[in-house]
């Protein structure tokens, strides 16, 4: 390829480049050698698997390992003994996928990832002039879950060919090479918007997650707005939908094929459909429409959702109407105006579009959403195991410094902020302290028991010495005082003073008068 059609390509791909639907805002830069530090930090693109530390950083020195990890026997990768931990890997891209090779990073002990890329971009003119290539790449790669990426806890970067072979030079001559990697998450004010996708069915959406993060959607209250999604699938898209108004999916869609959903039991004679699933989908969001929308928080959209999934998310409940009113009865929603709301935006049962799963179909299309569940915060795409603790800290770092509402600084360093919430901010049994430090109150309370037991102390050893002091000077004013019965043998004729030196007390005086009386004055 001639230098003219590279440099057409970059344009033309500059010109159609559109951003990734994962807007975390992340950073990476290099520390030392300072003479490779950027203020703007380096181009690079995140992993769509792995979990980043919203709102945290990664400092610490990159090594080059020389395997390219894409090996299943994970005992031929050794850690160099001058690798001191916490350590960054980097390894070449190819050979194997993202995940392969993240997994074993992450098996070798490594806190964070560097994937370098091996093929200049299009549109870097400086690399492929510097690395003297005929060839590029028109797109920029991406570092795709494969399917199987949910048990990588360690987040990685894409670095690009050019300032990845910068790094490889350094290392090259054995000169240490400190990067950051760091998260953020994008435009962090005083309010959080966070959405979450999901289906009506427990195969993605967990009782225990339901249950408890209901109350801590209560506890942000108004300082962050809360929107549920249900994922549907286009029928029209997928050819469920024909132009003669049949549908191909039978049980899998309504509205003649429009609008579909997966199979849940996997039987499409029996059980629940994927019609019921679409169903309860619009179910849901008309809920959400009546009772959420307003403020944002939901109360009874939660409870709807709990009651449904503790009592109705069976083969032979999931659409009877009976279980449907007792979760409307236990929410306190009036069933006429719900009911009333899945007609009146198109229903199910006519070849007709539905206006809010149109809306739900058209909002996954612009986020990407291709795997459920899925949290979004600030916009930005929340990425491996869905737990209340990971939304939790999510939501928490999308607040700017400052503006944290009073649950994020009671909990955000508990492992369990529901827990947490009801012990009143305090980390309770079960909840041990993550990263470090602890709660305000267990401090204080802290503090108070060590002073109190050292008060008590002090007051013992007090009373003890005083007891022990009038104890000695009794006895010795019993062995050196004369009583009044001795009183005759003094001799009164004797008009001057006495003196007798008192042993055991060194040196103590005592004057004895006998003018006036025969009686020794303490």
């Amino acid at each position: 390829m001639t230098l003219f059609r590279i440099i057409f390509a970059a344009a033309l791909v500059y010109m159609t480049y559109a951003t990734t639907p994962d807007n975390v805002s992340s950073r990476l830069m290099i520390h030392i050698p300072h003479k490779l530090f950027k203020a703007e930090g380096y181009d690079h693109r995140e992993a769509l698997f792995g979990v980043p530390p919203y709102g945290g950083s990664i400092s610490t020195n990159i090594f080059q390992v020389k395997s390219d990890l894409c090996d299943s026997n994970t005992g031929k990768f050794t850690v160099d003994e001058e690798w001191p931990s916490p350590f960054i890997l980097m390894v070449d891209r190819g050979g194997c996928t993202f995940v392969k090779k993240v997994r074993n990073a992450q098996r070798m002990g490594a806190a964070g990832v560097i994937i370098a890329d091996n093929t200049c971009l299009c549109t870097d003119i400086k690399c492929i002039e510097d690395a003297g290539l005929s060839t590029c790449e028109t797109a920029e790669p991406i570092m795709a879950d494969d399917g199987s990426g949910s048990d990588i806890s360690i987040p990685s970067f894409l670095m690009f060919k050019y300032d990845a072979d910068t790094i490889k030079a350094e290392l090259k001559e054995n000169n240490p090479v400190q990067i950051e990697m760091a998260w953020a998450l994008p435009a962090p004010d005083d309010h959080v918007e966070y959405d979450m996708w999901t289906v009506p069915t427990n195969v993605f959406f967990s009782h225990d997650f339901v249950t408890h993060f209901k109350d801590i959607a209560v506890a942000f209250g108004k300082s962050a707005y809360f929107t549920p999604h249900m994922y549907v699938f286009d029928g029209e898209r997928n050819h469920c939908h024909e132009n003669d108004g049949m549908n191909q999916c039978y049980s899998l869609c309504t509205n003649n094929g429009r609008y579909c959903a997966t199979d849940p039991d996997n039987d499409l004679d029996q059980g629940i459909s994927g019609a019921d699933v679409v169903k309860e989908s619009l179910r849901r969001l008309c809920i959400w429409n009546h009772y959420g929308a307003d403020d944002g928080i939901g109360a009874k959209w939660w409870d709807y959702v709990i009651e449904f999934t503790k009592s109705c998310d069976k083969p032979d409940k999931f659409m009877t109407d009976e279980c449907v009113n007792k979760a409307y009865k236990r929410a306190a929603i009036d069933a006429t105006v719900i009911e009333d709301c899945m007609e009146d935006n198109g229903g199910l049962t006519k070849d007709r579009p539905n206006v809010l799963l149109e809306l739900e179909l058209k909002s996954q299309a612009e986020r990407g959403i291709v795997i459920l569940p899925t949290v979004v915060v600030n916009s930005a795409a929340l990425r491996g195991a869905l737990t209340i603790s990971n939304v939790f800290d999510a939501i928490c770092a999308g607040f700017a410094t400052g503006t944290k509402p009073e649950i994020c600084q009671q909990c955000e360093r508990c492992d369990d902020p529901s827990e947490c919430l009801k012990g009143n901010g305090v980390c309770v049994a079960g909840g041990a302290y993550r990263r470090s430090g602890v709660s305000t109150l267990l401090f204080i309370m802290s503090i108070l028991s060590i002073v109190g037991m050292f008060t008590g102390l002090v007051l013992w050893y007090y009373k003890k010495v005083g007891k022990e002091m009038r104890d000695e000077v009794r006895g010795i004013l019993a062995e050196y005082m004369p009583l009044e019965d001795d009183g005759d043998d003094i001799d009164n004729s004797n008009k001057e003073a006495s003196v007798t030196l008192l042993p055991p007390m060194g040196q103590f005086l005592t004057h004895f008068q006998t003018e006036n009386s025969n009686s020794l004055i303490a």
